[in-house]
């Protein structure tokens, strides 16, 4: 395996892990001042966020600092390193855009919040929840960055187990708030990938 290409992956990693939560940080600290009219926070969306948190956060940078699990090792590619690097790099300029366009309306769970307006602008115009695309992104970029085989699968796993359940009572919860003017939303986008889903 070739140690600089590797440590370059896990390098290039960190910082863009750094670099969402510099993002994240403060649309949260905006979002808690903002009062909650409905929430729909669950056993079920805890499992998946904190799935997520492990399959693109913990787990990996685990492996970052220890090296385990070496046995899943795979060689590290120059092509690798670079594609990773524009998925991660894409993730977090979509990430950035869909804080930006959501402003108030934004939540980490479930909820609708005082005076919440439907955003269909910006990546909104095309999917639904372009955030969770760059979670895909995220972990497509992990898979690549890092080379391990686990660490690759913990990343789409952990997106997986957020994503799928989430979205359908997302949807609900907002057809319920919106009505017909969410459904005709609906109809014009995509969940997920521009155009295929």
């Amino acid at each position: 395996m070739n140690n600089a290409l590797t440590l370059s992956g896990e390098i290039i990693w960190v910082i863009g892990i750094v670099a969402w939560y510099v993002i994240r940080y403060p649309f949260e600290r905006r979002a808690k001042r903002i009062r909650i009219v409905s929430s729909r926070r669950s056993p079920s969306e805890t499992v998946g966020l904190v799935s997520a948190l492990f399959g693109l956060a913990i787990f990996p940078a685990f492996y970052v600092a220890t090296g385990i699990p070496g046995a899943a090792d795979r060689p590290t590619w120059l092509w690798s390193i670079i594609f990773g690097t524009i998925l991660f790099g894409s993730a977090l300029v979509l990430f950035r855009i869909s804080h930006k366009e959501l402003g108030r309306n934004w939540s980490v769970t479930l909820e609708i919040r005082e005076k919440h307006k439907l955003v269909s602008g910006g990546p909104y115009r095309l999917i639904r929840h372009p955030m969770y695309t760059s979670f895909l992104l995220m972990a497509l970029g992990q898979a690549f960055l890092l080379s391990n085989w686990l660490v690759a699968l913990a990343g789409l796993v952990g997106f997986a187990i957020l994503f799928f359940p989430r979205v359908g009572k997302e949807e609900r919860m907002m057809t319920e708030n919106f009505g017909p003017q969410y459904l005709a939303y609906m109809e014009r986008t995509k969940r997920l990938v521009p155009y295929v889903y």
